[in-house]
């Protein structure tokens, strides 16, 4: 899958890491019913019902029980990674020469849902390097 330039680079991250960072950071986001599990964790755990949760229930209640305060910072700061990693994805196109602007949308979106598992496909790119096709 290369392209013929240098200009249109994209790479998808890999499968496996696409899973691992969606199930990471979709944990804590929705649970098995479809509701969000983080938000409601974090501003109403007296009403959440963490035995439909099955085994992750547990885990939680005693996360927001013992952890309270690392389960919210810890999911926020998460998502300012990838939002940092979205606007520097953004500059490394820029700077790895790839102009065309449905491109340079693809990395930024993949990087902010994928964070370093993108990143790191576009900062060793080597627009030199790139095989004609």
């Amino acid at each position: 899958m290369t392209e013929s330039t240098g200009s249109t680079y994209f790479r998808r991250a890999s499968l496996f890491w696409m899973m691992v960072i969606s199930l990471s950071m979709g944990f804590f986001m929705v649970s098995s019913d479809g509701t969000p599990v983080c938000l409601w964790t974090i501003c109403w755990p007296s009403h959440m019902p963490f035995q439909s949760l099955g085994p992750a229930g547990s885990f939680i209640k005693y996360l927001v029980n013992n952890h309270y305060k690392w389960l919210y910072w810890g999911f926020w700061v998460a998502w300012g990674f990838h939002i940092i990693e979205a606007f520097y994805a953004m500059k490394l196109c820029s700077a790895k020469g790839i102009t065309n602007h449905r491109v340079q949308l693809q990395w930024v979106l993949q990087t902010l849902l994928f964070g370093a598992a993108s990143l790191s496909l576009l900062f060793n790119y080597k627009p030199g390097q790139l095989k004609k096709s």
